[in-house]
Order: structure tokens, then C-alpha cells, then sequence
């Protein structure tokens, strides 16, 4: 009896297994119509061994002609490619313009089908109409007010179906934005770009810098968290795509990409209000300097709290800028909890791993209600009662953006308009949208006395900025409690194994796993060309290429001690790597002795390409490279000229690896003794493998 029942438990089983585990099979394949390629993907579902198997298709456009892109609005809900009109509106900027699209729709209401089925074609062709106009009307009105010239609006708007509610309320709406355009091309054209600012320029009599002493940081913060987020709010984020944003300084096209500039001009403008209110009273002793800095990092870490990524970044980046880094006795007064403090801050803009760390608060905090400070900033207590949304650093968008216009194709072989990439871009501009979503109900009170005082700082240039710190502390003044700077030189990681896919479940709404992210990983390691890498070591001042970690005094000591995560041999398994390849010290004649930056040269660079590479490292143009010359630093104060058309790798001596740019026809210090060399070139020039994706944004 046992045997019998063991026997059918065994015969059973397979079928338990058939019976509670669907299986699911899916085909995807290629379909070409005329002017338009589609990938299909035909699903399967076993749901039982007796039960008919369902079957479900689905098709999305992989490319297509501009005329079939358009008119596939009008069918892409009937073909279950549910997500074409959203990105269709986010993006086709990039590919034709508004009057484009809106002939071509017009043309076909003007020959609608079905005219013989209209019981069975026309009312979804009708539906479809509305959604698509009602969709763009909502959600980019702007395109619309920009047309200029009303008659495609008066064209359109008869041939909008009536027959439902929301048909006629799209068809006065369309026929009021045809009115206001009328009256708009009948008035005087008092049109002022929208990044422009009235006010006249701040009196620099009047700066008080100390007088930031007498806010309160939370204050501070929830300020510049309002002006932040408001900007924010504002934000088009098709604005932020590389072939709309790379085309913001043509003639003919300033006034685009207004609200990327505004955001911008916040990012510059509150930076050098930190600078001012640091440079600016050069009397002031370095322990009453130090209180202005530890005030700074104090409104850093409220802006953490806040989620207020943009003016945290904006704080940090002045902090770590040359003027303010190179005041050695000013950090060493700085308490050390305050530094520490700002290490931490410093760190979440590391760009290891493509803003690996960036990219995971975003996904850990971009739509919850509070900053996660667990074991944080010192477990530090912060007024939790106004942080709702989240303001990122926007440069990491617009890289992302960038990088993807750069990398990818807009038009296949056969000229057909590649949509696939118009995907990648939009799950880009999803997540500036989301984020946008949760900082719309954020409600904030002005305080007029902080914001008198921020817009009262005079705007400092870079050359003032550095006058201004050479008088505080002198160039290469020694400090009398200090001693030399430290380097400390540790290996660097393997960049074989460096990605930027995060640790975390899929359902997040910023889950970095997706195929986008994904891509970029991949691609940010390719573009980096090994003969123009730039790996920080030395004493140097950091520049936002850096990672921030290293920007400050890291030790408590008066030291001053820094330490580099990066060492002068690469791994042997990347590639390019070797014995033909090394690192160099560089900076620029500033008459400041601690503005080394650190480059990788190849047996392959070029005088130009280094030059290029140091003026970048120093944030400097790399245009330029024309107007200086390469010197290197040789022992007992010599100079070793290397020739415009010189092999930098060769034409170096072995006993130094510090050089020197300097404008040509500038005269050469005291005491120095430059020396010729006839060092010709005699390797062809480097084939770069990548142009410079995007320039230093803020």
C-alpha cells in the first residue's frame, strides 16, 4: 500500500510543477513598413495544459521617417506602444520644430479615415486626436506661445472632432492660444530674455561680508532652498537634451535653454557669494576667517537635510576652489568636527564611478519626504519641519544627456530617425520630472534681511579672487606652524572593475540598473582616453574634476597633510598601460607654488595635447593652448623648454616630473635658467578617442 502511494506521489509531481509555474515566452522580432521599422514583441503565457493560449503583440517604433513619426501618434496606443506620445513631445525638439509636426498632423485631419467605416475607424482616430493635443497643450503649452504666427492654430482648431466634451474644451483652448498670438504679433515686441536681470549691479561699498555671521544656517539654507527650488520648478526638461543644450551659444539661438541658464546663473551666484563673504574682508585674522568657513559648512550640511543637492554642490565647489583652499593657516584654525563634517559633504560629489554616490542618494531620497541622516553628519539634529522635495545637482543630468547625444546616432545608415535613442534620452528626462513632482507643493516664507544681504555681494572674477587671497596670505608664504605638504600616494583602483550600477531592489522609482544607466556606465569608461587621463595627486588645489574627499585639510594636525587616490603605476590589466606611459606634475604661473594638478602622458602626447590637458585640469580654456608654452622644472631652479612640436615623453629628463605653463612672452622669474633642448617629434600625432563631452558646467 506504501509502495502504491509513493509510486503516485512520484507520477504527480511533474504535473505540480507544469500546473503552478506558468511560463511565459516571448518573441521579439523586426517588422519594416514603408518609411518606418517597428521591434515587436509577441508574448505567450502558458497558463494550463488544457486552457487556450493567450496571446498578446505588442510594437514599438525602433526608427523612422519624420512624416511616419508624427503620424504615429495618431496609432500608438491601437499598437500597444502606450509610452510614444510622452516621449515623442519630450524629445522630437531634437529631430524637426513645432510647426513641422503640427502641418503634418494638420495635413492628415484634413484627410482623416474611415470616411466609409465611420462606425468602426473614425471614433478612435478621434480619441487619438484629442489625447495627443490635450497631452501637449497640458504639458508644453510654451510650444504653442512660441509659434509667433496664429493661422496653423485657426486651421486646426475646425478640424478638431466634436464629438465629445473634451473635444470642444480643446477647441476653445486651441482657439484662445490663436488669440493671444493675434494679439501678441499686434503689440510692440517687448520681449526680454528670461535669464536677464533688471537690478542694477550691488555696490561693493556696502558689502558687509561678516554680516552672514548673524544668520542662523538653517536660515540660510531655507533661503537658498526656496530660490533653488522655485528655479527648479520651473525647469523644461527637454531643455536639458545635449542637442538642444549644445546649441545654447549659436547665433540665433540665445534665448534657448533659459531656464538650464537660470539655474546656472543661482549655481555661479551663490558660489561667489561664498567667496566674497570669505575674500573679501582681507583684514580679518585666520581664526575669525575659519568662522566664516565653519559658517559655510554649517549651511552645507542644512542643505543636506533639505535635499538641496544644488546649493550643497554650489557651497562645496567654492570651498574647494583655489582661492579659498590655498589659505593654508585659515583651514588649520577651522575646527576639525567641522572639516570632518565637510569631508562627508565633500565625498557625495566624488565622481568615482560616474557620481556613483550622487546617483544612489537620488535613488535612495528623490521622493521621500526626508534626507536619510542615519549615521550621517554626525547624527546631527536637524529642523526636518519644511524638507519635502529634492533639488539635484543638475549637472549630472546634462551630462548624462550629453554624453548620450555624443555617443549615440541620430539617424540610422538608411537615414531613417533613430527613436530608440529618443527612449534612452526620456528615462533621463523622467527622472528630472519626478523629481520635479515632489517639489511642487514645497512652501517657503522669504526673509527679506538674508535676502538683501545675498543679492548686496558684488560678483568677483577669478583674477580678483586670487588678488584678493594673494593679500590675505602671500604666495608661497610659509606658514610658521605648518609644515611642507604631504603627499601620500596609494594605489589606484582598478578601473577595469569601476561601474556605476547601484545595489537595490527594481522597483525603485530610481533604480540605476536600468539600460540607460547601464549604457552610460559602459560608455563613460570608453571616452576616457588614456593619453589625456587626469589623476590627481600633489598638493594641488581641486577643481570640480577632483574627488572632493582629498580637497581639504584631512588631518586634525597642523600638517596640512592631503592624501591622493591615486598612484603613479597603473594596473598592468588596463589597457594602454605600461611602461610607456607616466604620470606628471603641471600647474600654471600664478606665482603660487601648490597649484600642482596631476595628468597621465602616453608615449604618444604631444606638446599641444598636454598643454591642452593642463589648461583643462586647471579649468582653463583648452583652445588656448596656442598662447603657452610647456617648461619643465629642473633642479637648482632650471627650466627645461620643451618644443611646441616635441614629444613631452621623451623630451623629459628623468630627474623631475614637475613642469610649468606659462603665457608666452611673459618673462622668465629670477634665478631661473631655462634650458633648449633640439628634441624633435618624431611620433605621429595622437588620434584622439574622444572630444571633451562636456565642459565644466558651473
Amino acid at each position: 500500500m506504501s509502495e502504491n502511494l509513493e509510486n503516485s506521489q512520484a507520477e504527480s509531481s511533474p504535473m505540480k510543477t507544469t500546473w503552478y509555474c506558468p511560463l511565459d515566452l516571448s518573441t521579439v522580432v523586426e517588422e519594416e513598413e514603408e518609411g518606418i521599422i517597428y521591434t515587436v514583441v509577441v508574448k505567450q503565457q502558458h497558463v494550463g495544459p488544457n486552457s487556450p493560449v493567450p496571446i498578446s503583440r505588442s510594437q514599438c517604433v525602433k526608427s523612422a521617417t519624420e512624416e511616419k513619426l508624427v503620424l504615429h501618434l495618431l496609432h500608438s496606443f491601437s499598437l500597444g506602444d502606450s509610452s510614444f506620445i510622452s516621449i515623442f513631445l519630450s524629445t522630437y525638439r531634437s529631430f524637426t520644430s513645432t510647426e513641422k509636426v503640427l502641418d503634418i498632423l494638420i495635413d492628415r485631419l484634413e484627410h482623416p479615415p474611415g470616411e466609409r467605416e465611420r462606425s468602426m475607424t473614425r471614433p478612435s482616430f478621434n480619441k487619438a486626436v484629442c489625447t495627443v493635443f490635450s497631452t501637449w497643450l497640458s504639458e508644453y503649452p510654451e510650444d504653442f506661445k512660441n509659434l509667433g504666427d496664429p493661422s496653423r492654430l485657426l486651421r486646426l482648431a475646425p478640424l478638431v472632432p466634436q464629438d465629445s466634451s473634451s473635444a470642444a474644451d480643446l477647441r476653445a483652448r486651441l482657439l484662445r492660444m490663436a488669440e493671444e498670438l493675434s494679439e501678441k504679433a499686434l503689440l510692440p515686441d517687448n520681449h526680454r530674455d528670461q535669464t536677464s536681470s533688471s537690478s542694477s549691479p550691488p555696490d561693493p561699498l556696502k558689502f558687509e561680508a561678516t554680516s552672514v555671521l548673524g544668520f542662523p544656517a538653517g536660515l540660510i539654507a531655507e533661503q537658498l532652498t526656496k530660490i533653488e527650488t522655485e528655479l527648479f520648478v520651473r525647469l523644461v526638461p527637454y531643455h536639458c537634451l545635449g542637442s538642444v543644450w549644445s546649441q545654447r551659444d549659436k547665433k540665433g539661438r540665445e534665448g534657448v535653454c533659459w531656464s538650464v541658464r537660470a539655474t546656472i546663473q543661482q549655481f555661479n551666484k551663490l558660489a561667489n557669494a561664498v567667496l566674497a563673504s570669505c575674500l573679501w574682508p582681507t583684514k580679518l585674522r585666520s581664526q575669525q576667517r575659519a568662522r566664516l568657513l565653519e559658517k559655510w559648512i554649517s549651511v552645507a550640511e542644512e542643505c543636506r537635510a533639505r535635499k538641496n543637492f544644488s546649493s550643497l554642490y554650489a557651497i562645496v565647489s567654492a570651498l574647494q576652489s583655489n582661492p579659498i583652499h590655498r589659505l593654508r593657516r585659515t583651514w588649520q584654525e577651522t575646527d576639525r568636527e567641522a572639516l570632518r563634517r565637510y569631508e562627508e559633504l565633500a565625498e557625495i560629489f566624488s565622481d568615482k564611478d560616474n557620481y556613483s554616490q550622487s546617483r544612489e542618494l537620488l535613488k535612495e531620497e528623490g521622493t521621500s519626504k526626508f534626507a536619510n541622516l542615519d549615521n550621517r553628519l554626525n547624527n546631527k539634529h536637524f529642523n526636518r519641519s519644511s524638507a519635502q522635495g529634492t533639488v539635484p545637482y543638475l549637472g549630472i543630468f546634462l551630462t548624462d544627456l550629453t554624453m548620450l547625444d555624443t555617443a549615440v546616432k541620430n539617424r540610422l545608415d538608411n537615414g531613417y530617425i533613430n527613436f530608440d535613442k529618443r527612449r534612452r534620452e526620456f528615462e533621463v528626462l523622467a527622472q528630472i520630472r519626478l523629481l520635479q513632482s515632489s517639489c511642487k507643493n514645497c512652501v517657503f516664507i522669504a526673509d527679506e534681511s538674508f535676502l538683501q544681504w545675498y543679492h548686496s555681494v558684488p560678483t568677483l572674477t577669478e583674477e580678483q579672487s586670487y588678488r584678493l587671497s594673494n593679500e590675505i596670505e602671500a604666495p608661497s608664504e610659509p606658514s610658521p606652524r605648518a609644515h611642507m605638504p604631504t603627499v601620500i600616494i596609494t594605489q589606484c583602483p582598478d578601473l577595469s572593475t569601476s561601474r556605476t550600477s547601484l545595489a537595490g531592489d527594481g522597483e525603485s522609482p530610481f533604480d540605476f540598473h536600468s539600460p540607460v544607466n547601464n549604457f552610460l556606465s559602459k560608455l563613460t569608461k570608453h571616452m576616457r582616453s588614456p593619453s589625456v587621463s587626469c589623476l590627481d595627486v600633489a598638493t594641488s588645489p581641486p577643481t570640480n574634476e577632483s574627488t572632493p574627499v582629498t580637497l581639504t585639510p584631512s588631518s586634525p594636525t597642523k600638517s596640512h597633510r592631503r592624501s591622493a587616490s591615486c598612484g603613479n603605476n597603473l594596473p598592468s590589466n588596463v589597457p594602454g598601460s605600461g611602461p610607456d606611459m607616466r604620470i606628471i606634475r603641471i600647474r600654471m604661473d600664478l606665482q603660487d607654488g601648490n597649484l600642482y594638478r596631476s595628468i597621465l602622458i602616453s608615449s604618444n602626447d604631444k606638446t599641444p595635447a598636454v598643454i591642452s590637458s593642463g589648461l583643462e585640469k586647471h579649468n582653463q580654456d583648452p583652445k588656448q593652448a596656442s598662447k603657452y608654452e610647456l617648461l619643465q622644472l629642473l633642479p637648482e631652479g632650471k627650466e627645461l623648454v620643451i618644443p611646441v612640436t616635441g614629444n613631452v615623453f621623451y623630451a623629459m629628463t628623468p630627474s623631475s616630473v614637475d613642469f610649468l605653463l606659462r603665457r608666452k612672452g611673459r618673462n622668465t622669474p629670477v634665478g631661473s635658467q631655462p634650458v633648449k633642448t633640439e628634441t624633435s617629434a618624431t611620433f605621429p600625432r595622437i588620434q584622439t578617442k574622444g572630444r571633451r563631452l562636456v565642459r565644466t558646467l558651473f
